[in-house]
């Protein structure tokens, strides 16, 4: 897989210049292995999927600010010459989209936004857990536990614990510490761009009370509730997900 500004990425369909580039963005602790393949390879759209600075198999060091990382995704496009993208983010990856579609708006042809928020404040014990390396795999367990509904399949909260641990621990402290400080709730009339929001029905990190918050401050944004899933929502649930970002981006 290739790199741009120092971004190593997947791409799907990279030369189908019928379609918009979409690029997906993971969330804290994550990599573009986040995204299940039915959603890295979205029939007929040309993917782009991510692994932030510091993350999966980029190099370089995480950042502590959500801003940061919009940055990197602007070089990343330049890199690429990618004038515009549809920007899909889960989690710190979808704080990352909204902050582009504030700051960046030219760049921004439209917004999927997955176990999001407009504000996205971490637990004290969960930022005390991650800034000690002793207590690093507590904390990785107890987001874990937190990120999957009761029915999800026990391998999947074991490869997410697996993945996670990967990270270096001051990458993913630096990822909460971006997390808690993220606010853009007097933003939200700003995006004019199109915006579908998907929230799991037991989502307990960003319960459906947050995507609710951006659906009705977002003009004419749309929301899904998807049913027998948590905040790993993409993972639980990779059909229906794919269904509906299919069909939103196929309205570009």
């Amino acid at each position: 897989m290739p790199t741009a500004a120092g971004i190593y990425y997947f791409a799907h369909e990279a030369e189908n210049k019928t379609r918009p580039p979409v690029i997906l963005i993971h969330g804290a602790g994550g990599s573009q292995l986040s995204w299940p393949p039915q959603i890295r390879r979205l029939h007929g759209q040309r993917v782009l999927t991510v692994d932030l600075p510091g993350h999966g198999k980029s190099d370089g060091a995480g950042r502590q600010e959500i801003s940061e990382y919009a940055l990197d995704i602007i070089a990343f496009m330049k890199a690429l010459k990618l004038r515009g993208a549809v920007i899909v983010g889960h989690s710190m990856g979808s704080a990352i989209a909204l902050n582009l579609a504030v700051q960046h708006p030219k760049q921004v042809l439209g917004l999927g936004l997955l176990g999001s928020g407009a504000k996205l404040r971490v637990a004290p014990t969960i930022l005390d857990l991650t800034a000690n390396a002793g207590t690093f795999s507590n904390a990785v367990e107890l987001v874990t536990n937190h990120s999957f509904s009761e029915q999800a399949d026990s391998r999947l909260k074991e490869l997410s614990i697996k993945q996670m641990l990967e990270t270096r621990p001051p990458v993913l402290h630096g990822d909460f510490l971006a997390c808690d400080a993220f606010n853009m709730l007097d933003e939200l009339p700003r995006i004019q761009t199109r915006t579908l929001i998907l929230c799991g029905e037991k989502d307990m990190m960003t319960p459906p009370k947050f995507s609710e918050a951006l659906r009705d401050g977002i003009p004419g944004a749309q929301l899904e509730i998807v049913p027998k899933a948590g905040h790993m929502l993409m993972l639980e649930q990779p059909e229906a997900v794919a269904k509906s970002l299919e069909k939103f981006l196929n309205t570009f």
